[in-house]
């Protein structure tokens, strides 16, 4: 570990689906520790203080709301009860078909959710740590613009001097600490998402630059003031899948719905859950549960075998499969081979199921494969950028504008910055338009964060049950940035814009917390119409 000393309020948070991990830097033993929170932290036997990423809001207009355990100290998470909200992480920054509930009187959303969550965590935390100076957040690697620039507004309103984002398995391949030069995959498998990524730790030149995706910034940077040369994590591949355990949750109680007749509810696929759990050391499971309120008893029952039929029947290792296939791609275009690759580390909940480290062990040595730390090395890894760890990556989504493709008949989307483009952009992308209307008042133009061409999933509710399905291959998941009342408009044309001629030069730049930004200039008047204008602001 580094030597010199971290701001006594320096913490990160990993947000996760299904249990959220709080870490802090501990500046007396000079190392990484794992907080618990009274009253909404739990503790079980050989794991680390986490905290159930749940809400139940007591009162909508009011923000008043209990986070975690406490939720489920009252039987607020056993109950079908619209004030009570499980795996909204998921449906931050998504469009998902369905309805959200009225409580108060208020239609609430699930940005909404997060960020009264993520608020009551750090108000009760705070107090704790006299006061939090530096705050460090981790994402999904696989996450759209949409989710970062929602974590970016909340972090906004947060008493916090400075803010910054690390994708969650660079921050996992930190956390386990393993030497310089060394070429890690981690696996990372929670409640939500399955994210993998290639990343190599070596050593860098003294820089000056802010670290990460910087957020918010204070008065200082921690990297200046270190007499310490930075560390450098370099992302040489990753790929994501929307998949995690909370689908093996809903995929059981489906099974024992069909299979025993159970009725759907929050009871039983908590109690599904706790089967699922069970088997990640046992080869039989079972859950009894007596309900009191109506005199129904609920006897859950599963084997190994069973299970991994249920799995198999889901086409669950031919998704992981894909995930890795497209990862060693990446891999090999960068000159890494699966022999180059020094470790493996397993991270998430999920990981713990012995049907994925079989998975896992189809592709690497036993003697690779860490899995000692699967809840909290994400946290504690997030917080080395803190100390000064700079981070080297790259785009895992592309960008695109809208078009109308004239020979199919339908709209489609042109890529204008690829996949695997670094950031910061040293510079420019440039597209220049033109009027196709006479007395043209204004020119539109819809931007799109465009996901992978693989087979992919999307989110969308079931009854009160939110769930992903599998989008066919070769179908792009696009996530429009603009596509809304008022934002389309980039350029207001005056005089008015006439075909036949260049109009308008739009230049995409894409900045260091990995958000599009765009400057568009008038070629008739010279005048810059928007500078430097991010993307999903435009209104």
């Amino acid at each position: 570990m580094a030597n010199f000393q971290i701001s006594a309020g320096a913490i990160a948070i990993d947000f996760g689906t299904s249990n959220t991990v709080i870490a802090r830097w501990n500046p007396v033993t000079q190392e990484p520790e794992t907080l618990s929170i009274p009253a909404i932290s739990v503790q079980q036997s050989g794991n680390p203080p986490i905290i159930p990423s749940l809400v139940y809001i007591q009162e909508a207009t009011q923000g008043k709301v209990l986070v975690g355990q406490e939720v489920r100290d009252r039987g607020f998470d056993l109950k079908n009860d619209a004030r009570f909200f499980r795996s909204f992480k998921r449906g931050i920054g998504a469009d998902i078909p369905g309805f959200l509930p009225e409580i108060d009187g208020e239609l609430v959303n699930f940005e909404q959710v997060g960020k009264l969550f993520l608020t009551q965590i750090i108000e009760k935390l705070a107090p704790m740590q006299g006061g939090v100076d530096s705050l460090v957040l981790t994402v999904p690697v696989d996450s759209f613009e949409a989710y970062r620039h929602w974590l970016g507004q909340v972090c906004q309103a947060l008493p916090v001097e400075r803010v910054q984002m690390i994708d969650e398995p660079t921050a996992a391949a930190l956390g386990y600490g393993l030497a310089d030069q060394e070429i890690l995959l981690v696996i990372d498998f929670g409640g939500g998402t399955l994210d993998l990524s290639l990343v190599r730790l070596d050593q860098s030149v003294q820089t000056k630059k802010p670290v990460g995706f910087l957020l918010k910034w204070g008065n200082k940077s921690l990297a200046e003031n270190s007499r310490q040369k930075p560390k450098t994590a370099r992302v040489l591949a990753k790929a994501g899948l929307n998949l995690g355990g909370t689908d093996i949750d809903n995929w059981l109680i489906d099974y024992f719905a069909k299979t025993q007749g159970i009725a759907v509810t929050p009871l039983t696929t908590r109690l599904a859950e706790r089967v699922k759990i069970q088997l990640s050391t046992q080869k039989q499971a079972s859950e009894v549960y007596f309900d009191d309120e109506n005199f129904e008893s609920y006897e859950l029952q599963l084997n190994r075998e069973v299970f991994d039929h249920i799995l198999e029947e889901q086409r669950f290792f031919t998704q992981l499969d894909d995930a890795m296939t497209s990862l060693l791609q990446q891999a090999r275009r960068q000159g890494v081979e699966v022999a180059d690759i020094n470790a493996v580390l397993l991270v998430g909940g999920t990981v713990q199921l012995p049907a994925v480290q079989t998975w896992v062990k189809r592709y690497f040595q036993p003697e690779q494969i860490r899995c000692e730390r699967p809840f909290e090395a994400i946290a504690q890894g997030a917080l080395q950028l803190a100390q000064g760890m700079e981070i080297k990556d790259f785009l895992y989504h592309s960008y695109g504008v809208r078009y109308w493709d004239r020979r199919h008949q339908r709209h489609s989307w042109h890529s204008i910055i690829k996949t695997g483009q670094a950031y910061p952009m040293s510079q420019s992308v440039e597209l220049v338009l033109g009027a196709s209307l006479e007395n043209q008042p204004s020119i539109e133009l819809i931007i799109g964060e465009l996901g992978s061409e693989a087979a992919s999933t999307e989110v969308y509710f079931d009854g009160d049950r939110l769930i992903t399905r599998r989008i066919a291959e070769g179908v792009t998941s696009v996530k429009p940035l603009n596509d809304q009342a008022g934002a389309r408009t980039i350029a207001q044309l005056t005089p008015p814009g006439y075909p036949g001629s260049d109009r308008i030069k739009v230049l995409f730049q894409v900045d260091e917390q990995r958000f599009l930004r765009i400057t568009v200039e008038d070629l008739l008047t010279n005048d810059t119409l928007l500078e430097n204008q991010l993307v999903a602001q435009l209104s």
